[in-house]
């Protein structure tokens, strides 16, 4: 018995990592927030800081989403997916606000015959081979 253990499918990760410069002021009036223990640490307040204004512009949000035609949320396309995309004659357009990922055994030529645009606001998750054969057309 071999001792390697491969992982099959990667786990996608549930966030993103943001960096952000702040003024010393809001810095410092944020750690007095942290301190006094309103907040468990900095990311905390401005992850509820981020979800407070995003319900604050829910309306907007709703009304850009449903003009721009996005799917919200998570998007997987498997290679079953893409053939029948390929198939049909059909190619996909891809428009999701969340996270749209494509398999990691989708080859490069599949994704080129069977994806027509790519448009991800949030972030998009292929193999850099695929990404790479999309370039064009991602925008």
């Amino acid at each position: 018995m071999s001792g390697t253990v491969r992982e099959l499918r990667p786990k996608a990760p549930d966030s993103e990592k943001l960096t952000l410069n702040l003024g010393f002021v809001d810095l410092g009036q944020i750690d007095l927030l942290v301190r006094d223990g309103f907040y468990a640490n900095r990311a905390d307040f401005i992850r509820t800081a981020v979800r407070n204004q995003l319900d604050r512009q829910g309306d907007a949000v709703k009304q850009s989403v449903a003009r721009k035609q996005l799917s919200l949320g998570l998007s997987h396309y498997s290679v079953r997916d893409l053939e029948a995309a390929r198939d049909a004659g059909t190619p996909l357009h891809i428009q999701v606000l969340g996270l749209a990922s494509i398999a990691f055994d989708v080859t490069p030529e599949l994704a080129r015959q069977a994806i027509a645009s790519v448009q991800v606001l949030g972030a998009f998750q292929a193999s850099p081979e695929v990404k790479a054969a999309l370039a064009d057309r991602i925008a």
